[in-house]
């Protein structure tokens, strides 16, 4: 959306200042450009101690009214989604803004004649094809909150998260390939609804000729569920305060937290920031290679960029299939110009040889991003040079999936960039430091670090945890009064940059995923032969960070150890899945311990890291022999 641009340094601080001295005014002249049925009576409703957060309350709408409908008229035969598949030799599929309508229109219906209707949560356990952007978009047409599970979870976790939320209807695929690797992810969908009552339907997208097992009276395929229906279904009305999606991520305790986002503060949050950071054109063909599992695909391969009237990008595959050229031979290909990425393909890619990169055209890129975690220096200079050949603003987005857009990241081409830094914060943003006693660092101290906090809420913020009010309150909340804890560190420079400096908390960046070491802790345990476990991050090359667990086993366990380990993972992708793997495994005799009988993990993290130079104080430990131990057994 052109008319949502910021065009020049100096207008972004204008409108920043605009932003945080009347956000009110600021954010409504914003909303007025998309489609409502109903104006708000109020722009903004919101009391962080309670905390209740409420925008553009009493407004009507319908998201899919903004990502579909609207464009209709002017850009009906632009393509809204380029889908690549895993496979090159598979042909790719272009769909326009009045097919991809029709055919969400066509699902809609599906949902209803299964007996889905408004507020009604349904569960997508899909690959990343355009059928996932089809049903997330049907169930928003309907009212009904869709909660995606990323498919390379695990039975267990894919069940737990369709109780938490009380999933009515399942929508899966028969099998997937990735890369070279089959997964059948109809098997996982039943050995997960053994454990899940509260599924009474599944449809099945056929994305392989390969037989599927279903189970008569509950399994349909999706083709067959079509032919039942027909192709026109009204929007539902919705009020901006109902919820669009449940999205769970990982906490550190062993429970998933269900990210509660709603419609109308989403939309504008999500739309505005896409438009902003990525200074989207008309022609442009934007592609973020995130799976739509998570909340950068929701934000910024769905409803970001079709809200925009963009051509998003859809890629089934994996950046090393069949070789590490392949994101740069779609780049080519379909001449996309923007390319949104996470460090950890980054410096997996960095590793392969030039020729893989030089051998493909890459002059139609406009602007690079960064997403998942903060990127680091080598990383970020062999992006700008190779990829976007110095002549790429790269935008390093930092945000969250409670937040649910962008929170502080370059405007690209308008923004000065500094490599590893984050930079400024987007309109509607207040970011502030807290030192270690919970005071405000003022900027007059800059350079300084400490915690980062918000002081004011933004329009895409989580409303809630599904269920769970109090936890949200004490996750988000509690840390320092009034305000948002982001449970992440940064480093502020003297013109005000900021650079995320990691997390704070039991929650560990892998890859650019969020994995709560409780739940990785909690299947670790369930061996029988582990006494007890703690697995903290220690920094690598490629994943930016990886897992290590410090495991103590009974004292009768004669076991080889490297066969131990491979039970112990075997275990984790089971019941958590492949993506929370361990790295390195160290067995250890103790773990180190408060008198209260605490996991001082800050020591463990030092171990893990090869950094024991200045452990700090051990003496409160009830064990400090131990840490001598651990450090000589290091691996």
């Amino acid at each position: 959306m052109k008319s949502l641009q910021i065009s020049s340094f100096k207008e972004y601080k204008e409108k920043y200042a605009q932003s945080v001295e009347n956000p009110e005014e600021f954010w409504s002249e914003i909303a007025s450009q998309f489609r409502w049925h109903k104006k708000w009576d109020k722009v903004l409703d919101w009391d962080f101690s309670k905390p209740e957060i409420k925008w553009f309350e009493g407004a009507k709408l319908n998201i899919t009214e903004n990502c579909l409908d609207r464009h209709l008229e002017k850009l009906a035969n632009k393509t809204a989604i380029i889908w690549e598949p895993n496979d090159p030799d598979e042909e790719s599929r272009h769909i326009t803004y009045r097919q991809l309508f029709v055919k969400v229109s066509h699902f809609a219906n599906v949902l209803k004649n299964n007996g889905i209707k408004k507020g009604d949560k349904v569960c997508l356990y899909m690959p990343m094809i355009p059928e996932l952007a089809i049903a997330m978009l049907a169930c928003a047409r309907i009212g009904a909150v869709h909660s995606i599970v990323f498919a390379g979870f695990s039975s267990k976790a894919l069940a737990s998260r369709i109780n938490d939320s009380e999933c009515k209807l399942l929508i899966t695929a028969n099998e997937v390939y990735r890369g070279k690797k089959p997964i059948n992810l109809k098997a996982v969908c039943d050995e997960a609804l053994k454990h899940a009552p509260s599924i009474k339907n599944v449809i099945v997208y056929r994305r392989t000729v390969e037989p599927t097992s279903m189970v008569e009276g509950r399994d349909t395929f999706w083709f067959d569920e079509l032919q039942k229906v027909d192709k026109h279904c009204d929007a539902e009305i919705m009020d901006a305060e109902d919820l669009l999606f449940i999205l769970y991520t990982s906490g550190s305790t062993g429970k998933p937290k269900g990210m509660v986002h709603t419609i109308g503060g989403y939309m504008v949050g999500s739309t505005y920031t896409f438009s902003n950071v990525f200074q989207y054109d008309k022609n442009d063909i934007y592609w973020c290679t995130a799976d739509i599992g998570w909340i950068t695909g929701h934000s910024y391969i769905i409803y970001g960029p079709l809200c925009a009237g963009a051509t998003t990008v859809m890629f089934e595959g994996v950046p090393s299939y069949p070789d590490y050229g392949r994101f740069w031979e779609i780049v080519d290909k379909l001449k996309v110009t923007h390319f949104y990425t996470a460090p950890t393909a980054i410096r997996a890619l960095a590793r392969h040889p030039l020729s893989l990169v030089e051998k493909h055209d890459l002059s139609s890129l406009k602007v690079l991003g960064s997403v998942g975690e903060p990127i680091n220096e080598e990383a970020w200079h062999w992006y700008n040079d190779n990829i976007g050949k110095t002549k790429c603003p790269i935008v390093d987005t930092w945000w969250q999936t409670e937040t649910g857009a962008m929170m502080i990241s370059p405007i690209a081409g308008i923004t000065p960039t500094r490599p590893t830094f984050a930079t400024l914060p987007l309109p509607g943003v207040q970011p502030v430091l807290i030192d270690e006693k919970g005071n405000e660092i003022p900027f007059e101290n800059a350079p300084s670090e400490g915690r980062l906090a918000i002081k004011a809420p933004w329009p895409s913020i989580a409303r809630t945890i599904y269920g769970n009010h109090q936890r949200y309150k004490d996750t988000y909340f509690s840390a320092f009064p009034n305000m948002y804890f982001t449970g992440d560190g940064a480093y502020r420079d003297a013109t005000g940059n900021f650079r995320i400096t990691g997390r704070v908390d039991d929650v560990v960046i892998v890859s650019g995923h969020n994995l709560g070491t409780a739940p990785i802790e909690n299947a670790i345990d369930e061996h029988e032969a582990i006494v007890e476990c703690a697995v903290v991050g220690f920094p690598h090359d490629i994943k930016g960070n990886a897992l290590y667990a410090f495991v103590t086993t009974y004292d009768n366990i004669e076991q080889p150890e490297d066969e131990l380990r491979q039970e112990i993972n075997d275990l984790i992708t089971k019941t958590v899945g492949a993506i929370a793997k361990l790295d390195k495994i160290q067995f250890v005799s103790g773990l180190p311990k408060t008198r209260s009988g605490k996991i001082m993990r800050r020591i463990l993290r030092k171990i893990a890291s090869n950094d024991t130079s200045n452990l700090g104080d051990i003496s409160t430990l009830l064990n400090p022999d131990i840490v001598e131990n651990i450090k000589k057994s290091a691996l």
